[in-house]
């Protein structure tokens, strides 16, 4: 039998620094994505607050808390789980950028804090860096999550794919000056770690930036699924996991590994 997911990546036009409009626009754009039954739908990075790092003491979700309640309560309503973005959780110990995840019975699955900070856009000044892995597990599948500049660590996505991921989910604000890269980085991921890319960015622009959008589904070969414009859309799309062992086989990356060299 194969097996299909249904993915609903939800490009984001993020209200900068208000997250009661972000809620609510997300909730509209969860309820649209519902109505073609995916299995898993996806968020963007920062999608509660975007950018507006100088003010995350006041805006950030303690504990993540809030945004947990709010991606558990739609994930029972629509019998869908979620890779929910991310979202700055405040802690005793600073702000982290945090990836949530969360299954269709609206149980908390996996949380990963972006490990590497990107200092062109001051996350350094802001967040505190994570300290832990992006694998999880969704209806027994074993798949991994990262967030935006992660996507430049070629060593850290083969830490995921080494340990059994099929697919990386990717939440990003990427900007539009750098939309050749993003292609070109998600491409290689895909084709390096022969495993589904999902990759999320978010639309429109804030005070400082302008971002690309261009969501991604990117198969083990490399060719893209689907793909989305620069606006605020939805981008739907189906991965088949058992493909990814059939790459795997037919090109077998993973045991020709020489590691005890690199």
């Amino acid at each position: 039998m194969i097996l299909t997911i249904k993915i609903a990546c939800i490009q984001l036009d993020i209200v900068f620094g208000d997250p009661s409009q972000n809620y609510k626009r997300a909730e509209k754009l969860i309820e649209e994505a519902a109505q073609l039954q995916p299995d898993i739908v996806v968020l963007p990075e920062l999608w509660t607050t975007g950018y507006d790092l100088t003010r995350l003491d006041e805006i950030s979700d303690e504990e993540a808390t809030t945004t947990l309640q709010f991606l558990k309560k739609q994930a029972k309503k629509f019998d869908v789980a979620f890779v929910g973005g991310s979202i700055p959780k405040k802690t005793a110990t600073g702000v982290f950028n945090t990836l949530l995840v969360v299954d269709r019975a609206g149980n908390e699955v996996h949380q990963y804090s972006k490990l590497h900070l990107f200092r062109l856009m001051d996350e350094h000044k802001f967040l505190k860096s994570g300290n832990s892995h992006g694998l999880f597990e969704l209806n027994g599948e074993k798949l991994s999550g990262c967030i935006c500049y992660d996507i430049r660590f070629p060593e850290w996505i083969r830490t995921h794919t080494v340990n059994g991921a099929k697919a990386l989910f990717v939440v990003a604000e990427w900007p539009l000056p750098r939309l050749n890269h993003w292609r070109a980085l998600l491409v290689a991921r895909a084709i390096e770690n022969q495993c589904y890319v999902i990759a999320v960015n978010r639309s429109g622009a804030d005070p400082n930036n302008q971002f690309a959008g261009h969501s991604l589904v990117i198969d083990p070969w490399g060719e893209i699924v689907a793909e989305a414009g620069e606006s605020e859309e939805i981008l739907y799309a189906e991965i088949d996991l058992h493909k990814v062992t059939e790459v795997r086989e037919t090109i077998p990356v993973f045991e020709d590994r020489r590691p005890e060299f690199y």
